[in-house]
Parts: structure tokens; C-alpha cells; sequence
């Protein structure tokens, strides 16, 4: 199996797409139980952040759109 630093380079020089497809594939398989606990702070804004979504003060967007225009500015700047 390749090291980190010989996955990391390899994956460096693929197209941005494939990068963050990658990235997503690799978030996947980490289990839910490994993630670290939250800090109080992040904790509180989460809480914050719920609270107005359910008192209807925000309007959502889907993540699709999020990603597309993300993707967008990404390939601009390059």
C-alpha cells in the first residue's frame, strides 16, 4: 500500500472535480463514532443556527446549488 505523502501527491494532480469527489468518498467511510466530540462553542452555534431555522427566520439553500457555485468559483480562480 502507497504512504500518505506518495496518496497525497497522486491525488494532488488530479482534475479538480475528481479531487473533490475523492474527498467525498473519503468522508463517507469515516464512521460516525470516530468523529471528535464538539466543543461548547460549536455546540451553542448549532443550537443557535437550529433555532432559527425552526422559527422559519432563514432561508435554506440546497446543497446542490451550494456545491455547483462553489465549483464554479473554484474553476475561475485557477
Amino acid at each position: 500500500m502507497a504512504d500518505y505523502d506518495s496518496l497525497l501527491s497522486d491525488a494532488s494532480q488530479l482534475p479538480l472535480d475528481a479531487r473533490i469527489q475523492l474527498i467525498e468518498a473519503l468522508w463517507d467511510t469515516v464512521p460516525e463514532d470516530a468523529m471528535p466530540p464538539l466543543s461548547e462553542e460549536w455546540v451553542a452555534e448549532i443550537n443557535r443556527r437550529s433555532d432559527e431555522y425552526d422559527a422559519g427566520n432563514v432561508q435554506t439553500i440546497p446543497w446542490e446549488q451550494i456545491r455547483t457555485e462553489a465549483i464554479g468559483r473554484l474553476k475561475t480562480s485557477q
